[in-house]
């Protein structure tokens, strides 16, 4: 099991992703993400990403948000490790804090986030904490955590490393889906009407 940055072609199964599991797709880039993969199967297990916000009044701001593991590979650290490695790039790209508005809080108090006092939180996320709770998550609280103060549970780091173990494989070919295609109805350029 590994993480990685997600790929163009990933987009429309981002997108199927976030909207069943009623996640939040404000100014969706799917270079902003991560996926969780497994090596073996190839299958997808869960993704993440972190927006950064640059406002003009003021410095720019990180958010962590739309987390989601799929529902067979729950309990299995893919959720951790997505945060982990979002918290990484987050400080690779200078950030000291990142922040998260959510509704999972309990989740991200195990790897240190804390909640903070919306009168605290920069502007920009002030109004993006009003607009998740009158859109995707009413019950969203702001969290925050200093990147160096991050920790991962050692029972996650283990789980993530045993996750394959067990599971039926997956069948790793892409198909037409994958790349937004219908094949009930799509064309070919060079199709003959044969």
């Amino acid at each position: 099991m590994y993480v990685r940055d997600a790929k163009n072609r990933e987009e429309v199964w981002l997108l199927d992703h976030i909207e069943s599991m009623g996640l939040d797709e404000t100014a969706f880039r799917s270079r902003d993400y991560v996926v969780a993969v497994d090596e073996e199967s190839g299958e997808k297990a869960g993704f993440g990403r972190i927006r950064v916000h640059k406002p003009d009044e003021s410095e720019d701001v990180c958010e962590l948000t739309s987390i989601g593991v799929l529902e067979g590979w729950r309990g299995e650290g893919v959720g951790a490790h997505v945060v982990e490695r979002l918290v990484e790039y987050a400080s690779d790209e200078g950030f000291d804090t990142v922040y998260a508005l959510t509704g999972e809080g309990g989740y991200l108090a195990q790897f240190g986030f804390q909640r903070i006092d919306e009168s605290a939180l920069p502007p920009v996320l002030r109004d993006r904490l009003a607009a998740k709770r009158n859109g995707v998550n009413p019950d969203a609280v702001s969290l925050s955590i200093d990147v160096a103060e991050f920790r991962l549970p050692d029972r996650l780091r283990d789980a993530f490393k045993n996750a394959p173990d067990g599971r039926d494989d997956a069948d790793d070919e892409e198909s037409p889906e994958d790349f937004g295609i219908d094949p009930e109805s799509a064309t070919y350029k060079y199709d003959t009407g044969r």
